[in-house]
């Protein structure tokens, strides 16, 4: 197929409730999608899940715009494309920005699955026709909203509670969510928020039964992370240490961590995740798909990758109800008793609801 034309569309949606993290709090999500257009004038999409400002990681909403504009899309316009693994040879003379060339890759993957006349699922190897989802809560200042949303998000029937956590915000905070719901399935993310010297107050959240730990120390971190590791019953989940392939394998062979939550967007794209899951299911590394707040768009592909055999924890894949009051796809992505349906029509899955599109665009750029 031949890419005759990339469109970028500079999105800016409000989520019904902010979401606070260690790094802040979050509620008018910006972010970039990517259209491209073969000689057919058939359309793939990807979503490069950036934000305003470089907290996650280096990359940025206007970094990624200029990386895709000034590099990516021309590197790739016009250019016969038989398969999307093809633009890791494109992109490798450009260093990092992931998330950019992820958006792109991907858009090329929907097109590339819709030229096929399959599913994104089956065009990446997926297996499962439902995945199962767990929810992510975010840092409440009042205890009892926080309580309340486990209470909700249990009713509905998401497999797991993850909650975030942060240096003061951490081992209460989990027994009084022991001491309310015993038994669920509860994971916490400290998206880097704390060092080795806090492993005393790490240590004790192994009396919780927690199914793991994510992100404890810092970004890119494997060494520390073995250590600590060692000194820890509960599982260790890496998620901003992973950026490769090759960051995979390292944590592997050190012990940085049990578990690998995947972004697709954070390791550079579909074709990454797949290496990186066939590693993991070799190495016996269990695995999940982490979210990222995306829209529609993003969280079709993160449905098409969690339908791969080795992710075997519930991720972050919500219902689009979760966030967005309306979503940009049709239908939107709905979670039934904590499970999702793996599409099975041509590419995402999810028609694109282009008026929802230029209602929420605040800048667009064609190429061809």
């Amino acid at each position: 197929m031949i890419i005759e034309e990339v469109n970028l569309y500079k999105i800016k949606m409000k989520m019904k409730h902010p979401f606070t993290t260690s790094f802040g709090t979050e509620q008018n999500r910006e972010f970039i999608l990517v259209q491209v257009k073969n000689e057919s004038d058939l359309s793939g999409w990807g979503e490069c899940v950036t934000t305003e400002r470089p907290l996650y990681i280096e990359e940025f909403t206007d970094s990624s715009w200029l990386m895709l504009e000034k590099f990516l899309i021309p590197s790739i316009l016009k250019k016969n494309i038989e398969h999307p693994n093809q633009l890791q040879d494109y992109f490798r003379p450009y260093k990092r920005n992931h998330l950019a060339k992820s958006a792109l890759e991907g858009a090329i993957w929907d097109l590339y699955a819709k030229s096929e006349n399959i599913s994104l699922s089956k065009a990446l190897g997926g297996t499962k026709s439902t995945i199962e989802v767990g929810v992510s809560l975010g840092i409440e200042e009042n205890i009892d909203n926080l309580l309340n949303n486990i209470r909700v998000k249990t009713e509905e029937g998401y497999k797991r509670i993850k909650i975030k956590i942060k240096p003061g915000k951490d081992v209460e905070v989990i027994e009084e969510v022991r001491n309310h719901f015993p038994d669920i399935p509860l994971m916490v993310d400290a998206n880097s928020a704390y060092t080795l010297k806090d492993v005393d107050t790490l240590k004790q959240m192994d009396q919780f039964d927690l199914m793991m730990i994510e992100q404890p120390l810092t970004a890119g971190d494997l060494i520390d992370h073995a250590k600590l590791q060692r000194e820890l019953k509960t599982p260790i989940c890496l998620d901003e240490s992973i950026h490769s392939f090759n960051d995979a394998r390292q944590a592997i062979e050190l012990g940085s961590g049990k578990i690998i939550n995947l972004k697709i967007g954070r390791v550079g794209g579909l074709t990454q995740a797949i290496k990186i899951h066939d590693l993991c299911n070799e190495e016996n590394i269990p695995m999940w798909c982490g979210g990222m707040l995306e829209s529609g768009i993003g969280r079709a592909h993160n449905i098409a990758i969690t339908s791969l055999t080795n992710f075997t924890l519930p991720g972050d894949t919500a219902s689009s109800s979760r966030y967005w009051d309306k979503d940009i796809i049709q239908p939107e992505v709905r979670v039934e008793n904590g499970l999702l349906q793996v599409p099975e029509t041509p590419g995402i899955g999810f028609k694109i609801d282009m008026d929802e599109v230029l209602k929420n665009t605040s800048t667009t750029k064609c190429f061809n």
